[in-house]
This record gives structure tokens, C-alpha cells and sequence, in this order.
């Protein structure tokens, strides 16, 4: 399977990466990025690219690609709801549109977020501009669509976040994940879980479209498994 992955120097995304990299079952990553992702690995290609609305110029390096992992995103904080539409509903069509055009039925796995609203009534601006995402990214039809919605990740493996407040965060609640991981599963969950739930989705398919932390935790518990048994 070859993965085109969207957001590769994020945290989600590079957690993504890093388990794409290890899988057998994933052939190749062709990231599309504004920046390198300073990863040298025989998988691993890049494209950068500033216009997240026009693809035009590489789109034809789309058509080989099985999957697409989008986990570019911002932070809502300070921004209008103007830009933050742009951002977060426009550059995610404007990606599924282009790979569907060459490659009609890959599948699309999108990080969205815990409380996103469908409805579009929530008080709360980004939670409206999400769940409008994911209404019209569902309503293009032109793949497989797994719509991701984790709560808190922690981040694994020397993965950070670009956001300094958020690293200081994850700092504080690192050494009580383990807790939290015990007595509130369905609530929590790792980049490294998030990376092999995204790559399981892609390949096989998911139990139901929209997927929270207990839902990726299984599927990442499963993908371990079964990785464990076809390597014995």
C-alpha cells in the first residue's frame, strides 16, 4: 500500500509517518508538505508544496497512491472563522478532490477532533467548521472515508508538537498516562496508536465511519495483534 500523507512535520502526522515507516504492509509515503520533514528513509518521498488549494502541478504523482492519511491541520486559537474555514475544510477537499481525480476510489482517513459537530449548531466555531468538513467530505463519495476523532494523544516516540503550550501539556500529563490509560481508555490515546489505527483503516477498513479514541485504541490493538501472529 502507498500512502499519500498530508501533514508530515505535525505531530500527528509525523507519528503517522514513523509508523508507516516501520509497517511491512506500507510501500511507500509520498509526503506533500510546505517543509521537508528532515526523515531520510527508502519509503519516504517528498513533495513540497505552498498552494494547498492547487495541485495541479503535482497531482499526477497522486495516481499511484492506495491511501491518503490527512492529518494537516491548525489550532483554532486567534484565528476567524473565515481563515480558519479556509484552512481546515477548503485544503482538505481540495486534497481528497485531487486524488480522487486520478486515483477514484482510494481511500481517505481525515483527522478530525473529539466534539466536532455534523449539525453545525455548536457554540463553539471550530467544532462547526469540522463537523461541516466532514459532512462534505462524506457527501463527495469518492472513496472510503474514515473520519478520525480523537481526544487527548500523547505523544510517543520523540514525537512533538510545533505548538510550545501543547508540548508543556503533554510534559505535565506524561508521567499520569499510564493512569489515565487505566481508568479512562476510551478517552485517551498516543500518536503511535493514532499511526497504526490510520494505517489499518486505510487497508482494511473500520467498524464505523467516525472513529474517537476508544475506536482507535482497538483498532491500533488489533493491527499489534495481528502483526504479532503473521510474524510468528
Amino acid at each position: 500500500m502507498k500512502v499519500l500523507l498530508f501533514g508530515a512535520t505535525g505531530m500527528i502526522g509525523s507519528g503517522a509517518l514513523l509508523e508507516c515507516m516501520d509497517h511491512d504492509d506500507v510501500t511507500g509515503v509520498l509526503s506533500v508538505g510546505r517543509r521537508p520533514t528532515g526523515v531520510t528513509h527508502p519509503k519516504l518521498d517528498e513533495i513540497e508544496h505552498d498552494d494547498f488549494l492547487d495541485y495541479s502541478s503535482t497531482i499526477e504523482r497522486f495516481a499511484d497512491c492506495d491511501a491518503c492519511l490527512f492529518c494537516l491541520g491548525v489550532s483554532a486559537a486567534g484565528m476567524s472563522e473565515e481563515s480558519y474555514r479556509r484552512v481546515t475544510r477548503d485544503f482538505t477537499l481540495a486534497a481528497a478532490d485531487a486524488l480522487w481525480s486520478v486515483r477514484p476510489g482510494a481511500t481517505f482517513c481525515y483527522i478530525s477532533a473529539a466534539g466536532s459537530d455534523p449539525e453545525q449548531k455548536s457554540r463553539m466555531m471550530w467544532a462547526r467548521v469540522r463537523g461541516g468538513l466532514e459532512k462534505d467530505l462524506l457527501a463527495r463519495g469518492g472513496g472510503p472515508t474514515w473520519i478520525f476523532r480523537p481526544g487527548f494523544i500523547q505523544p510517543m516516540r520523540g514525537v512533538t508538537s510545533r505548538t510550545t503550550l501543547y508540548n508543556v501539556a503533554y510534559a505535565v500529563a506524561g508521567p499520569l498516562f499510564p493512569l489515565l490509560d487505566r481508568v479512562a481508555p476510551r478517552h485517551v490515546t498516543t500518536t503511535e496508536r493514532l499511526g497504526l489505527a490510520l494505517i489499518r483503516a486505510a487497508r482494511d477498513g473500520a467498524p464505523k465511519t467516525f472513529l474517537d479514541n476508544g475506536d482507535i485504541n482497538a483498532l491500533a490493538k488489533a493491527e499489534v495483534v495481528d502483526r504479532g501472529a503473521s510474524q510468528s
